[in-house]
């Protein structure tokens, strides 16, 4: 069976995974009672993921004549004699209004009603919510006759409401058995207290030397001398050693580390072109991506946005760039800078437009976390409209393989865990991430 890419602009991509069988129409009957056959509406419906009703009725909207979809047989009609090439150019129509996504143009989409009586397209790839245009004839079918939800994603909402109930169950448990253990404990602890003689705990303690304050020994003798407290006398052991473990065992992990800090530890060079936050920027890329305006990046900012005021090409640019006096993240931070300056909605066309200078500075393979943590400053300090488009503009830079998947779930991962969890980026940013995944897992079953 021959096969189209999905979508009239993707048609000479020999590499585009989103396909279509080739239509084939049959001429049936004669007269008044002439109709069009295509014969395997059901596979190509099936691989516009939409029911094959949907584009039946609008074969017959667009031509004005009566159009008729029989689910048990599976045979589509169309009243009148219509060519090919003609049912094949209203299809394409079809894909673009009820189909294809209106921000990345991917046909991995789900037919949403709301609550209003809207319809809207549902990007898997970049989360972008199309608004399906309500004059359209087709709009009152669909809604009339809205598409069947998918089973698997109630049967991901039962297995993740079972998970929970389990996680609740074996917590649950571990708090039972801790409570077991603390009571088995106690009644070890009062038997041996019973046996020993608060003279012989009282020598016991006092032949301890130094080396022996490790905590499991401190465990050990509260444990013993716990029900004894009362007939023995205790005295603070005041040795530097006793006092660092006391400190250690009080403070929690940051305050004990900040306590404990030895003061003839070399502080980091401040300056502009040091090698130590030179190695810092490559290696953490902003500390976690918490975003910060520098006031080095403004003599950068000026600079790149001179070259393209002069109307530098995006091929030098790659030579200016290392001209520059920076660490590679500023230097791509301030290109950022300069080419989307102030850029709000729109920022993922715009991108797409000047992508071959993001092209030219992105060149190397340890760039592709350089280009993502540049993006996410980006966001970090522009408008809530630039960071809905966050997932367009993934999309656009792995469309034109500036970015790789294990740099981007990379990245993404590393955000979640990190200082700056609670940003709006990672919201837009995760279902591009889901997308990529499933279709990874698509192509390795392939």
């Amino acid at each position: 069976m021959a096969l189209l890419n999905i979508g009239a602009g993707n048609k000479d991509d020999a590499f585009y995974r989103y396909k279509m069988p080739k239509m084939i129409t049959k001429i049936e009957g004669r007269g008044n009672g002439i109709k069009t056959n295509v014969v395997n509406m059901v596979d190509i419906a099936k691989a516009l993921g939409r029911p094959a009703s949907y584009t039946t009725k609008y074969f017959g909207c667009e031509l004005g004549a009566q159009s008729k979809f029989d689910e048990k047989t599976g045979t589509s009609h169309v009243n009148g004699s219509h060519d090919t090439a003609k049912l094949a150019g209203l299809l394409e129509s079809f894909i673009k209004k009820y189909v294809q996504c209106y921000g990345c143009g991917n046909p991995e989409t789900e037919v949403i009603i709301t609550k209003t009586q809207m319809i809207t397209l549902k990007c898997a790839a970049c989360g972008f919510l199309s608004d399906v245009d309500m004059r359209d004839k087709l709009t009152t079918f669909i809604i009339k006759n809205p598409p069947e939800q998918k089973k698997g994603s109630k049967d991901k909402k039962a297995m993740r409401r079972a998970e929970k109930e389990r996680l609740k169950e074996g917590e649950a448990a571990d708090e039972e058995q801790k409570k077991l253990k603390k009571v088995s404990a106690k009644k070890k602890g009062s038997s041996i207290s019973k046996d020993a003689t608060p003279k012989a705990s009282t020598k016991k303690k006092a032949n301890v030397s130094d080396e022996d304050h490790s905590p499991a020994a401190s465990q050990a003798d509260e444990n013993e001398t716990a029900d004894d407290e009362d007939d023995v006398q205790w005295q603070a052991d005041t040795s530097a050693e006793a006092a660092r473990q006391r400190i250690q065992e009080q403070l929690n992990a940051v305050t004990a580390g900040m306590v404990m800090l030895s003061t003839s530890e070399k502080k980091p060079t401040s300056g502009k072109n040091s090698p130590e936050r030179k190695e810092k920027s490559k290696v953490n890329g902003h500390a976690n991506g918490i975003n910060t305006t520098n006031s080095f990046e403004a003599p950068l900012v000026d600079e790149i946005k001179e070259y393209l005021k002069k109307g530098g090409s995006a091929s030098q640019l790659k030579s200016f760039l290392g001209s520059l006096s920076g660490t590679s993240q500023e230097i791509m931070d301030a290109l950022f800078e300069a080419l989307f300056n102030g850029l709000g909605k729109g920022f993922s066309k715009e991108l797409a437009k000047k992508k071959n200078y993001l092209a030219a500075a992105a060149a190397e393979d340890e760039s592709h976390l350089v280009l993502l943590h540049a993006i996410e400053n980006f966001c970090g300090k522009a408008s809530p409209e630039a960071v809905k488009e966050v997932g367009l503009v993934l999309k656009a830079l792995y469309d034109s393989d500036l970015l790789e998947e294990e740099f981007i779930v990379q990245w993404y991962q590393k955000g979640l865990s990190g200082g700056n969890k609670g940003s709006q980026i990672w919201k837009n940013v995760k279902p591009f991430v889901e997308w990529l995944q499933s279709a990874e897992s698509e192509s390795e079953e392939e």
